[in-house]
């Protein structure tokens, strides 16, 4: 005689709950995470380094005016001041600007005269600012002030300077650094070892602001 089986009813409410819980946890799983190093998707923004480069007085600029070439301006050049002149418009401070901090200032400036003006500025030849400048002074061939650039070191301001003269006292040569705070440090820089010698370890990293001098020999 085969035993009876007692037979447990389960509400359909509750099993339809539970087949929606196992539908999400797969669904979980399925989707994949963004994976590393994947670029933003569209209409997300993208970080940038901030390090836009900052016009200065001595610099040439170009200043376009869409569809106005009466306007645009292919040489301008940022005087002692600071300011420009362009058409139109009055004196305008150029110097502490980034170009398009700039094409947007002339934008809002030429509205009075034209409906939605569309500016741009490049930047043609460059000093940058005093204190985005590496100033190289004494023995080199050419002392010159050179625009800081990101990642520039000691033997990129050399080749910039064209090398030491032949009174120069290459390793005696100081770098004078002034930190956020205004306080002053001396860094001791071997030129004659890194450039006559090939040593790397004295390729300093420089920093905007950097004064170089080299001194001249005793003898």
């Amino acid at each position: 005689m085969i035993p009876s089986r007692r037979v447990v009813s389960i509400p359909v409410s509750l099993v339809a709950a539970i087949a929606l819980m196992a539908c999400a946890l797969l669904a979980a799983c399925a989707t994949p995470g963004p994976a590393a190093g994947a670029p933003a998707a569209p209409g997300q923004p993208v970080s940038t380094n901030g390090n836009e480069y900052v016009i200065g007085a001595g610099d040439s600029l170009s200043v376009f005016v869409y569809r106005n070439p009466d306007l645009s301006e292919p040489g301008v050049a940022v005087r002692p001041d600071g300011r420009i002149s362009t058409p139109l418009i009055d004196d305008i401070t150029a110097a502490g600007k980034t170009p398009t901090q700039l094409a947007h200032e002339i934008e809002e400036r030429l509205k009075k005269y034209i409906q939605d003006p569309t500016v741009t500025v490049i930047v043609r030849s460059f000093i940058g600012p005093a204190d985005r400048q590496i100033k190289v002074i004494g023995e080199a061939t050419d002392p010159q002030a050179i625009p800081y650039r990101d990642g520039m070191t000691l033997l990129d301001v050399m080749i910039a300077a064209k090398g030491l003269t032949k009174y120069a006292a290459g390793n005696r040569a100081v770098i004078i650094r002034r930190d956020a705070d205004g306080k002053q440090a001396t860094i001791h820089a071997h030129l004659s070892d890194l450039m006559k010698n090939g040593d790397i370890s004295q390729n300093v990293t420089m920093q905007p602001g950097d004064t170089l001098i080299i001194p001249q020999s005793w003898f």
